[in-house]
């Protein structure tokens, strides 16, 4: 009697044991899928220049866009701004704070503007660069970094480059 209960408790373990490995094996069936969004930096404006802290305020605006047939969100998009080929600083959009069904869901074919306000300041700069920006004469920008993709089941990350003139 021993020997069996032994062994029922051996066959509820290696059950536990498999039954988790379908569930990392069903959430990873989403990550070719996850990897299709795409993301276009389309706008990069300026808000607001604060002349006793030496800050300029920009609203940076990603057009992202879902391909895939995945409804999915988007919890992060890490980021470096670029501007005329110059580094102007990091930026972060998160909403990693904010629960799964609470955030901005991308069905198949969606294109969703997702906007993030960037703090350029002068101390972290050169003042030419910082002059240039407040004074938008800055003709072209770029950002490079990883967009975070989630679905109730999965996570994937993708690295991007994008940019206008």
């Amino acid at each position: 009697m021993v020997l069996q209960s032994k062994l029922i408790v051996y066959l509820a373990i290696v059950g536990v044991l498999v039954l988790m490995g379908g569930i990392i094996f069903y959430a990873s069936l989403d990550n070719d899928e996850l990897a299709q969004i795409e993301i276009e930096l389309t706008d990069v404006k300026l808000v607001d220049v604060n002349t006793a802290n030496n800050q300029a305020k920009f609203e940076v605006t990603f057009l992202v866009t879902n391909p895939s047939d995945k409804t999915l969100t988007v919890s992060q998009i890490d980021f470096q701004l670029y501007g005329d080929g110059k580094l102007l600083g990091s930026g972060l959009y998160s909403t990693a704070d904010i629960a799964l069904p609470g955030r901005a869901l991308f069905v198949s074919g969606a294109e969703i503007p997702l906007k993030n306000i960037f703090i350029l300041s002068k101390s972290e700069v050169n003042s030419e660069i910082y002059e240039d920006a407040t004074n938008e004469r800055i003709t072209s920008f770029f950002a490079e970094g990883k967009i975070i993709t989630q679905t109730s089941w999965s996570e994937a990350d993708k690295n991007f480059k994008t940019g206008y003139n």
